[in-house]
């Protein structure tokens, strides 16, 4: 049995669950910045994270990018489930944070285990529910938030997944990730240092204010 399913998912499986994750599932690594899934790809399997940290991003006719949300070890993906169920491609692109490890499940277990293990159900079912939170949030910051509290709860949201509030990232990633100019950006965390809420150093960012 791999020793980080069995540390971060004990708690949430039984052990005839645990065991058939361990035997059916395919354990990958990726380093930092690596693409595991692709908008327009063909959905084969669940991912259920072990180590590292995920951002989901979604995009716009033009290619540019908006982050949705990130994954932190013991998540998966709601958008991801979505697609395994109804068979469909991806609608969202996968990238990897820092050095990440996986456990890819194969998308035909989802149904058998939904039936079979009652624990997979309510691991399915709230999974769902925590990440259509997050998107709501994500709505929620572009429709009501300025686009200085959009940036700091960026920040913030990106140093927990990370588990370091020192962020190593550019002006211009952020920009990316938030569908703004890197000037704006740039702007926006001047203002934030003098509020004295983050700390800027070259390519990198501390947050102070969680």
């Amino acid at each position: 049995m791999d020793k980080q399913l069995t540390l971060h998912y004990e708690h949430i499986f039984e052990e005839d669950l645990l065991k058939e994750i361990n035997s059916v599932g395919t354990f990958k690594s990726f380093e930092e910045g690596e693409k595991l899934m692709d908008i327009g790809s063909k959905i084969t399997y669940m991912p259920l994270l072990l180590e590292g940290a995920i951002k989901i991003l979604r995009e716009d006719e033009q290619g540019d990018e908006l982050v949705l949300y990130f994954l932190e070890r013991g998540d998966t993906c709601a958008m991801t489930l979505s697609c395994c169920i109804g068979n469909a491609i991806s609608e969202i692109r996968a990238m990897t944070e820092t050095k990440t490890r996986v456990i890819m499940i194969p998308v035909q277990k989802m149904e058998d285990w939904m039936s079979k293990y009652k624990t997979w159900q309510n691991f399915i079912l709230e999974s769902y529910q925590n990440r259509m939170k997050e998107m709501l949030e994500a709505i929620d910051s572009i429709a009501f938030l300025n686009m200085d509290e959009r940036l700091l709860k960026y920040l913030r949201d990106k140093a927990m997944v990370n588990g370091n509030e020192a962020i190593k990232t550019t002006h211009q990633d952020i920009a990316f990730d938030l569908h703004t100019s890197r000037v704006v950006v740039s702007r926006l965390l001047k203002k934030l240092e003098k509020d004295n809420k983050i700390k800027l150093n070259r390519n990198l960012i501390t947050v102070i204010d969680l």
